[in-house]
């Protein structure tokens, strides 16, 4: 009988605390008072420094009315251009995220702008491919660095 529990005491004490553990952590991974936002879309925010006062002034929303009579992804096109010349190639990948975070209607021209700013961070940089593959990140599904290899 002193064996029995024995034996229920020990199997209580190894599986409690996994018990405990597991049912707490998922207690906390969702509460109510946070918005509903994905853990990538979280790192991704606090990476490219989207937030008030940081970065670009101007937001991806207005680069049509800086540019009037463009489409938007030619407007887009322009910023970025414009950003790697002025600011270089990170910060014209972070403005690349956060428009695509801010007009999702021009997602389907990502691969095509961060593939052309690979081209033309490999010009910028003369040529130097690994200079300009330092900047690279999975934008746009890493159509960047295809940019810079092409």
């Amino acid at each position: 009988m002193k064996q029995l529990v024995r034996r229920i005491g020990q199997t209580i004490a190894l599986t409690l605390p996994v018990i405990l553990v597991t049912t707490g952590t998922l207690a906390v991974t969702r509460v109510a008072w946070a918005p509903p936002v994905g853990d990538d879309q979280q790192v991704v925010a606090a990476a490219s420094g989207a937030g008030p006062g940081i970065g670009r002034t101007a937001s991806a929303g207005t680069a049509t009315q800086q540019h009037p009579g463009m489409a938007p992804q030619d407007a887009l096109r322009a910023d970025l251009m414009d950003e790697l010349r002025t600011r270089g190639a990170a910060s014209a990948l972070d403005l690349l995220e956060r428009s695509m975070h801010e007009q999702p209607a021009l997602t389907p021209y990502c691969t095509t702008l961060a593939k052309e700013l690979g081209q033309a961070t490999l010009k910028k940089y003369q040529g130097d491919v690994q200079r300009a593959r330092s900047f690279a990140r999975p934008v746009c599904d890493g159509s960047f660095a295809a940019g810079i290899g092409s």
